[in-house]
């Protein structure tokens, strides 16, 4: 790829005569091309196979749509990147909407990855839920459309197959069956309550119901439960029967599962208003492992061709595509795009609009569920709008705010302490935008709100100085709630004030005579508090999101809270390990008695050598 500088010879145009004035440096060649505007902020970003041939076009005068016209009298400079094809250009071109977010483009918001079912590599494998890269040895099962659908999944494979969910250390360390195999969710090989080979066995079974194959496997159960029956095995067959019943649920919950789609996805595009909904079905192993809807940003004027191709790009830069991708409308470049995810999965991929038989059928389904989706939609978006407007007059914004942001610390006598950030805007909250901070300093006294709130807001500022100085990504928010009073606010004012940001308005939500919802109480800073009226719909408002970022940080604090409650000065020790650390325990029965014992005694114990002893005596004895 070769970027070509700008050429410009008059940084005075704009529009038409500024587009015009780069043709004369351009070739043939396939390439991306970015338009910018009088302060250098991309505002399009778009691909083409030959890009003088396609720059060209938008030195017209006429016959553009508003969109296109109102991004062209924009652009004052222009830059090229020249590629070797044009599929290449098309990856690109992908990747930068998705850094760039250009104002003009087709950008798909919600981008997040989608969970898998991990079955790991181990003599005793793990089932479990997996989001992100796969970087663990095993096979793995998905996508699934969300966690929920493959938390309910897990929860009756595991009453079907009794496999394991616990980690490995956990594994390790068991001298005794946990609950899960006391309510008959597991088989408990960690103590041996089942064979490597009928373990083995298990797994198997689980992945070819994973893997579509789900007939077999009850056949086979419901053959030992008839044997079992006939043994007079009668407790046996009766667990077996539970087994086949859990199978049949998981069955059911999956709704419609197509005969002759093996491997897809189906996407499919409703537009009106100017807005658009995108719901997404993925079908695997002839299963329907969910849907999701996606509402990419659009212009009025965009055409299903257009939104459909950038949201398939974007899509799936981040993830593997299936063999098969069915859509509602044909895309103008198929070609292009199946050699693009071809190349990415590294085997053909197809990209079709069906026009007969089940496929259709499975395509007019996720389309009616876009166009009720964005129906309701819509419907939620006119009454957020209404609610941020009146949450500008209760305040006295000058504005309705596009961006919320809502702050909360969570801690048990400043234990784990954890602070909360959640974002609400037009189209309601934008989880993807979520924040958490772990709380690190050392030098604020145990349950100081104050200095917690100082904290979370000296590094939220100190990041957004950095990553977006002239606020032109849209980072910054338009109006900040903190959960707490005039205290809260005034160290949170302290904080911008140092930071010379002082023009976002803050307001304190802080719980008003006997602490009761509905009698909050507003704080801002150099005024007197306020309260709205107790069934203000903007009241409402406020509380659900103090409510909701009130969930996030409690959430984050329990889980941080949960992973310090199984840790143990052990932990820590070079050289300690899971086997060690389980027979050291063993052995004393408690991190504190490893932590007084003496060097013969640390000898004692099977696998601790003289030099490992005196590495934990050391530690634990002389700051290690």
């Amino acid at each position: 790829m070769t970027e070509k500088p700008d050429t410009s010879t008059d940084t005075t145009l704009t529009g038409h005569a500024c587009i015009q004035s780069y043709l004369k440096t351009l070739d043939s060649s396939p390439g991306v091309y970015r338009m910018l505007d009088a302060e250098s902020r991309v505002l399009y970003v778009g691909k083409a196979r030959n890009l003088r041939a396609r720059v060209s076009n938008y030195t017209r005068p006429t016959g553009h749509s508003g969109r296109i016209a109102r991004m062209i009298r924009e652009t004052a400079s222009m830059m090229f990147l020249t590629t070797r094809t044009e599929t290449e250009a098309l990856l690109l071109e992908q990747n930068l909407i998705k850094q760039l977010k250009p104002r003009y483009n087709v950008l798909l918001r919600d981008d997040k990855s989608f969970p898998n079912i991990l079955v790991t590599d181990h003599d005793f494998p793990q089932i479990t839920k997996h989001r992100g890269a796969k970087k663990d040895k095993g096979q793995y099962f998905g996508p699934f459309a969300s966690a929920g659908a493959v938390n309910r999944t897990l929860n009756q494979l595991q009453k079907v197959f009794l496999l394991r969910n616990c980690s490995d250390s956990m594994f390790q360390s068991r001298t005794r069956p946990c609950l899960q195999h006391q309510i008959r969710r597991c088989s408990a090989p960690c103590v041996g309550k089942i064979s490597a080979e009928d373990y083995r066995a298990s797994v198997h079974d689980a992945a070819q119901f994973l893997s579509g194959k789900s007939t077999g496997v009850q056949e086979a159960l419901a053959r030992q439960m008839a044997e079992a029956s006939d043994a007079m095995e009668f407790e046996r067959a009766g667990a077996l029967r539970d087994r086949i019943r859990a199978l049949t649920q998981v069955q059911t919950a999956q709704g419609i599962n197509p005969r002759g789609v093996t491997e897809a996805d189906v996407v499919a595009l409703h537009l009106e208003g100017g807005q658009a909904c995108v719901q997404v079905f993925f079908i695997r192993a002839n299963q329907n492992w969910g849907n999701r809807d996606f509402y990419p940003r659009v212009g009025p004027d965009v055409d299903e061709a257009e939104v459909l191709e950038a949201f398939l790009g974007q899509f799936y830069d981040s993830k593997d595509p299936p063999r098969l991708i069915l859509l509602s409308h044909a895309i103008e470049n198929t070609d292009l795009m199946e050699e693009a995810l071809s190349g990415k999965l590294g085997r053909r991929v197809e990209v079709a609009v069906p026009l007969r038989g089940e496929k259709v059928e499975l395509v007019e389904g996720a389309a009616r569920n876009a166009r009720e989706s964005l129906a309701r939609k819509m419907v939620e978006t006119a009454t957020q709008g209404k609610l941020l407007r009146g949450l500008a007059e209760a305040f006295g914004l000058d504005a309705p705010p596009q961006r919320i942001e809502v702050y909360d610390n969570s801690h048990i006598q400043g234990t784990n302490a954890v602070g909360g950030m959640i974002v609400a805007g037009p189209e309601g909250f934008l989880k993807n935008q979520y924040r958490k901070f772990n709380i690190k300093g050392e030098a604020l006294t145990p349950g100081d709100d104050f200095g917690m709130m100082k904290e979370v807001l000296e590094r939220r500022f100190r990041r957004l100085l950095k990553e977006d100085p002239d606020r032109s990504l849209g980072m910054w928010p338009d109006l900040l709630l903190i959960d707490g009073g005039a205290g809260q606010v005034s160290a949170v004012a302290s904080i911008m004030a140092l930071h010379g940001v002082q023009d976002i308005p803050m307001v304190g939500v802080a719980k008003g005579v006997d602490r009761d919802a509905g009698k909050e109480e507003f704080h801002r800073v150099g005024q007197r508090p306020f309260a709205l009226r107790h069934n203000d719909p903007v009241l409402y408002f406020v509380q659900r999101m103090r409510d909701e970022v009130h969930r996030f940080a409690i959430g984050t604090h329990r889980a941080k809270r949960a992973k310090a409650v199984g840790a143990t000065p052990l932990d820590d020790v070079p050289g300690v390990g899971a086997a060690r650390k389980r027979a050291l325990l063993a052995h004393f029965g408690s991190a504190k008695a490893v932590s007084r014992a003496n060097l013969s005694d640390l000898t004692a114990v099977e696998g601790v050598s003289e030099a490992l002893a005196e590495r934990i005596y050391g530690y634990f004895h002389e700051g290690g």
